[in-house]
């Protein structure tokens, strides 16, 4: 018993220490997740990927989707359940880690910050085409894509359909080689249902309403 306690506990302390590695942006489980308000998530291929199979097989994941629809939801989740398995994940936006791809040029750290997001077991790059990428920001994305390849996981999160990714990237032929070495063991997941955030604000104004005419009629 004893050493099962031992054995339980030093597995809690591992995995609350790659969850804070992770550097999440916010703790989110997959059991927290509304399947039934996103009609168009597969529940049960999420729950296989959960499993974490792709994981092991150096597979990546998109999720592709409006706004407010759950996307880094999921991709935390799936994050949250690698690390469970005993494997390491790091959590970033595309801007954040390009930016400091890009400092790191100017104290000569760029091989050590390159390594730091190619050598985890899942990265998680959010936010994909939130910004156009510049030629330096291109040139360094190809880089750690090109490494990962069939060596790691990448998540990605965009709001951009599949066949605007292109126009995300500065340089055409970057952008193939990029895409063409991120699809080929990629699986896709599409979102096409309505913003979480904007039903919750939705909620909360006619709440507000409803106190307001109270408060009128008193």
């Amino acid at each position: 018993m004893l050493i099962n306690d031992e054995v339980i506990n030093r597995q809690n302390n591992g995995n609350k220490n790659r969850i804070r590695k992770a550097k999440f942006s916010q703790h989110k489980t997959l059991e927290e997740y509304n399947f039934s308000y996103q009609p168009t998530v597969n529940k049960r291929f999420i729950y296989n990927l959960a499993a974490c199979e792709f994981v092991r097989k150096n597979e990546n994941i998109a999720f592709i989707g409006p706004p407010g629809t759950g996307k880094t939801h999921l991709a935390i989740a799936l994050g949250i359940k690698a690390i469970a398995q005993g494997y390491k994940v790091l959590f970033t936006t595309v801007n954040e880690m390009l930016e400091d791809l890009y400092i790191s040029r100017a104290d000569n750290s760029f091989g050590q910050r390159l390594k730091y997001y190619v050598n985890c077991d899942l990265l998680i790059l959010d936010e994909l085409g939130l910004k156009r990428l510049n030629q330096n920001s291109i040139d360094d994305f190809y880089e750690i894509i090109s490494r990962r390849y069939e060596k790691g996981s990448i998540i990605v999160t965009t709001n951009k359909v599949f066949e605007e990714w292109a126009r995300i990237f500065y340089d055409p032929v970057l952008a193939t080689a990029i895409l063409d070495r991120f699809v080929h063991h990629c699986h896709f997941v599409v979102i096409k249902g309505e913003s979480y955030r904007m039903k919750q604000r939705e909620g909360t104004i006619k709440n507000l309403s409803k106190e307001n005419n109270k408060i009128s009629s008193k």
